[in-house]
């Protein structure tokens, strides 16, 4: 669902925003919280036998969010006869680097360009490409429970200095209180779902991993998107010690062969990096493409795993002394729950 160019690393930016900020990954309470555990595609039949969804019966109720940046729209609406609400994304695809598509699709005898504006050398049109290239990615979510809604709509951020104090009192038990599904990570682990996403793994229990493509990925090598998953269970980074660093060196660097091998995507080209807080509480490690501006590699949300290992190689229990930065939604749990023990400040103060 990522879009390519001058995107905001969020869902929830703001319409036109001067500056980017984080993906809404935060929790927000979904209890399948990851996109693999909730998307149907539009095309797939329902596991109760109901007809196939359809978009052309789909109609709007409300629009979440317009999100100019990222050249994507999340709607609210229901489809006829069905009771339950859905949220859909409609997002532009990236472009192809093969100039013979780039011909085919965008520059032939079909293709209309309506010009709207000249000015000296420059001239703006609108292009209306042939039919089999204009397609947008669409992302449903059916049924989309009031969490879904809440994810997709636009909503107001906070910064939140966590130390590790505020981290036992407040997000621990908020983590432990919530109910996350994980069984789509069980799922790829245990070979039962996504297998042909599979590009490497080391079956250790201890330092072992599976490196799969990312669901969302569209295949271009500038927008390579992968996911480490290891077999140890750890919540997140602020679980992780010293005696992590033989994984989390193994993932970097058996990681990286992978890829280099694979994709032809040297290490000096990837961004290798964990969330905190993550969109689910099972320690993953993110490699992307240096060229590519994904979702959530901002300062209030990326740890590069070089600056991890480096981390606990000084101090084996950093990130049980290490003040964490990142940002919470408004009227999401974790904010109400750090806005009631009054480490959230809402308001202006006056002077």
């Amino acid at each position: 669902m990522t879009s390519m160019a001058d995107k905001c690393a969020s869902v929830n930016d703001v319409d036109c925003p001067p500056t980017k900020k984080t993906k809404l990954d935060n929790e927000n309470t979904i209890e399948n919280s990851d996109e693999k555990n909730t998307v149907e595609n539009a095309d797939e039949k329902q596991p109760n036998g109901e007809t196939e969804l359809n978009l052309s019966n789909f109609e709007v109720t409300r629009v979440l969010q317009n999100n100019c940046a990222r050249k994507m729209i999340c709607v609210e609406g229901k489809f006829e006869d069905r009771e339950d609400p859905a949220v859909v994304l409609l997002e532009q695809k990236s472009f192809s680097y093969d100039k013979s598509t780039l011909k085919k699709g965008y520059f032939n005898e079909n293709t209309v360009f309506r010009k709207y504006l000249a000015n000296d050398i420059y001239k703006n049109y609108d292009c209306f490409p042939t039919e089999e290239y204009n397609s947008l990615h669409a992302t449903v979510i059916y049924p989309a429970t009031q969490s879904h809604i809440d994810k997709y709509k636009k909503q107001e951020l906070y910064i939140i200095d966590e130390t590790y104090e505020l981290y036992e009192q407040v997000t621990l038990p908020h983590i432990e209180s919530k109910s996350f599904s994980l069984e789509w990570v069980t799922n790829i682990l245990e070979h039962k779902a996504e297998q042909e996403t599979i590009i490497y793994e080391d079956r250790d229990n201890d330092t072992g991993f599976v490196l799969v493509t990312d669901l969302k990925w569209d295949g271009q090598r500038d927008t390579l998107k992968l996911l480490a998953l290891p077999f140890q269970k750890i919540k997140s980074l602020r679980e992780l010690d010293a005696s992590h660093l033989p994984l989390l060196k193994n993932i970097r660097d058996a990681g990286i062969k992978a890829i280099s091998e694979k994709f032809n995507v040297p290490a000096s080209q990837l961004r290798i990096y964990l969330h905190y807080q993550p969109s689910y509480y099972y320690l993953h490690v993110h490699f992307c493409n240096l060229m590519f501006e994904a979702p959530g590699i901002y300062a209030e949300k990326a740890h590069l795993l070089s600056t991890v290992i480096r981390n606990l190689e000084l101090m084996s229990d950093y990130y049980k002394k290490a003040v964490l930065t990142y940002v919470v939604f408004k009227d999401s749990p974790l904010y109400e729950k750090f806005k009631s023990h009054g480490a959230l400040q809402t308001m202006c103060e006056s002077h």
